[in-house]
């Protein structure tokens, strides 16, 4: 799918979802974009089957849930294996997320939560051991999303020309 297959329903529908996936029935995305419940359903199952929408996951805040503790930890790999070694990455006991990077000595951003530094020594070492360089690592102090403001249909309307 093209950016120029995406128009002002599909970004309105995924605003919405990023906003509140859970609790954003299709009637109350209908009513924002202006087009029936049933059209809402067939765009997101659209946005679904060619992978715009990726899944659905709940925004952990892992502080409070026990584990205080975020690393970024920025790796080197080879560039032809990068993007190879992500799924082995992510089965690291305590690795949350993965981010390919294509600028800077670093092209790996791994982030792993967990109580304390016991739990996140362990993950540094399991990348070294797959080969990796890690060059950098950050202690995070807080986390915060936000919806893509560009999907916003009213943000979108005051922009335009």
């Amino acid at each position: 799918m093209s950016d120029q297959d995406i128009d002002d329903v599909d970004r309105a529908i995924l605003y919405a979802l990023q906003e509140d996936a859970r609790n954003m029935s299709s009637g109350e995305i209908a009513d924002r974009t202006g087009t029936s419940s049933s059209t809402v359903r067939k765009r997101i199952q659209r946005l679904e089957s060619e992978e715009v929408i990726k899944g659905y996951s709940a925004e952990v805040d892992y502080q409070r849930s026990g584990y205080p503790l975020r690393m970024l930890l920025f790796c080197t790999a080879s560039i032809p294996e990068r993007g190879d070694i992500v799924p082995d990455i992510l089965d690291i006991d305590g690795v949350v997320s993965v981010q390919e990077l294509v600028t800077g000595d670093q092209n790996l951003l791994v982030t792993a939560v967990g109580e304390s530094d016991n739990d996140i020594t362990p993950v540094a070492q399991e990348l070294l051991d797959m080969g990796l360089t890690v060059a950098d690592e950050v202690l995070v102090r807080s986390h915060e999303t936000t919806p893509f403001g560009k999907f916003d249909p009213e943000t979108s309307r005051e922009k335009s020309p």
